[in-house]
This record gives structure tokens, sequence and C-alpha cells, in this order.
């Protein structure tokens, strides 16, 4: 993906922010909301489909058998998030 435009690198950070908040307070409804619309948009946006495509399988395919394993997915997500977040403001420098 290279270097984001800054309000695509804004809105990731701001959405790193809620969901880091959210999972902090344990804010379920939240991060089911920020996953599903505002993750979702974001990455489609930015053209990271495979982490559209995750943010949506995540609320809407199978119920989570716990808040645990909800919680587990949550956590995988803000890591590929923050994953996507080092790699566009430290891209490395070309060959």
């Amino acid at each position: 993906m290279g270097t984001l435009i800054a309000p695509l690198q804004l809105g990731l950070e701001d959405i790193l922010g809620e969901m880091v908040h959210a999972r902090r307070t344990g804010d379920m409804g939240r991060l089911a909301l920020l996953a599903y619309c505002e993750v979702r948009r974001w990455a489609r946006q930015a053209g990271e489909s495979d982490l559209a495509d995750r943010s949506t399988a995540l609320i809407t395919r199978n119920p989570h058998a716990s808040r645990d394993q909800f919680m587990e997915q949550i956590d995988g997500l803000i890591h590929d998030l923050e994953a996507v977040h080092s790699r566009v403001v430290s891209p490395q420098a070309p060959l």
C-alpha cells in the first residue's frame, strides 16, 4: 500500500485509539460497531481488502462461543490494524 494520504492515516489512528479504549473498558457493543462499520469502511478505502473481509467476518459469521473468544478475535483485529499502522508510518526505503 505504501504511504497513506493524511486523511486515511488519521482515520486509522482514530480507529485504533477507539478500538484500544473500547477493549480496555470491555465495551463489546462498541467493539462490534467499530469492527463492522469503521474498520471495514476504512480498510475498503485504504485498499486493505483482507482486513475489510476479516472485520466483516468477525461480526457476521458464526456466533462466538464466548465473550473470551470474541475478545481474542478483537485482539487479533487490533494487532492487524497496528501492523498496517506501522507499515504506513515507517515505510521501508525503496531499494
